[in-house]
């Protein structure tokens, strides 16, 4: 494997260098011999343009950079071990519960699903009493999305991520789940609104705004109007999307929010749905699950319900 013209099997043998500081002692704690052992440290150096290690009298010692690189080398490795370690213990899981066949009456088996509160209240209620129809026994588990939901499904801490497309990876299998409009939503007794909303009107409001994990990542709506250079005034910042109407309820604030959601609020809050003024595209969210568990039978009856919901639900 290389990375960047770095074959990475050499920083197994660059690590037992700069430990040992000696080609016949690092060469026989990779098995390698005297020979191959400098060969691979003058490509090292190659790649580096550094000596790394030189001639001092009767031993050898470090450069200053090949002591800089003692740590991160380590680090390193230490990494793609664990990344080993994980992939084959996912591997193992899945042979394990892998069955020729899944019965969903008499499973018995736990989901942990990363999502936002958002798919949490408009989607999986439905997938949740459908399984309970068919699978009694199946349970399911909604984590909130980190800073690095694929690192989450990748380390097997979830079984699938249902998130939009760009929060997504390209290393893992994924199916289209839905599509969503965004809407703006606005208290019912607002005084600042008529029967519709202004471009003019949309900048002048206090917007409130969502914002994920501890880097503070812009929601969806945040997203995509950022694309038009447009800059918004929040007055509140929440860090879930069910918190939003009562920041909204009895002020002059907007949110910019997924349609289904805020036709959901307005069905029972005292809040009006109007059509944004900006031509902001639909957005599609999908469902993945690690390469690994692409073969496993309750992985693929999990993600057909919930796409056979979400089309129930008009998706």
């Amino acid at each position: 494997m290389r990375f960047n013209r770095l074959d990475l099997n050499l920083l197994v043998v660059l690590d037992a260098l700069l430990s040992e500081q000696n080609i016949t002692r690092a060469g026989e704690k990779v098995y390698l011999s005297q020979s191959a052992t400098s060969g691979a440290l003058a490509r090292l150096r190659e790649f580096f343009g550094d000596e790394l290690l030189v001639q001092v009298g009767r031993k050898m010692v470090l450069t200053p950079l090949g002591e800089s690189l003692v740590t991160p080398v380590r680090a390193i490795l230490i990494q793609i071990q664990i990344q080993i370690l994980i992939l084959i213990q996912i591997q193992i899981q899945t042979t394990i519960e892998q069955r020729p066949e899944f019965d969903p009456a008499s499973a018995d088996r736990k989901f942990p699903l990363i999502m936002s509160d958002y798919t949490a209240t408009v989607l999986m209620p439905e997938v949740i009493r459908a399984a309970s129809e068919i699978a009694p026994r199946v349970s399911f588990e909604l984590l909130t999305p980190t800073d690095a939901p694929v690192e989450e499904l990748e380390r097997g801490h979830a079984d699938f991520i249902l998130l939009p497309d760009n929060f997504l990876s390209d290393q893992h299998p994924r199916c289209a789940v839905f599509e969503e409009s965004f809407v703006c939503l606005c208290w019912r007794d607002n005084p600042l609104i008529g029967e519709t909303l202004s471009l003019d009107e949309y900048l002048g409001l206090g917007h409130v705004m969502v914002r994920f994990g501890s880097q503070r990542r812009p929601s969806v709506d945040e997203w995509l109007t950022d694309k038009f250079g447009i800059e918004r005034r929040a007055e509140v910042v929440a860090t879930t999307f069910s918190a939003v109407p009562h920041y909204v309820v009895g002020t002059t604030r907007i949110a910019t929010i997924h349609r289904r959601l805020a036709e959901l609020w307005a069905s029972y809050l005292p809040l009006r749905v109007l059509p944004a003024p900006l031509d902001i595209p639909n957005m599609g969210w999908s469902l993945q699950w690690h390469q690994y568990r692409d073969v496993d039978p309750a992985t693929r009856w999990m993600s057909r319900l919930i796409q056979d919901t979400a089309k129930s639900l008009g998706g």
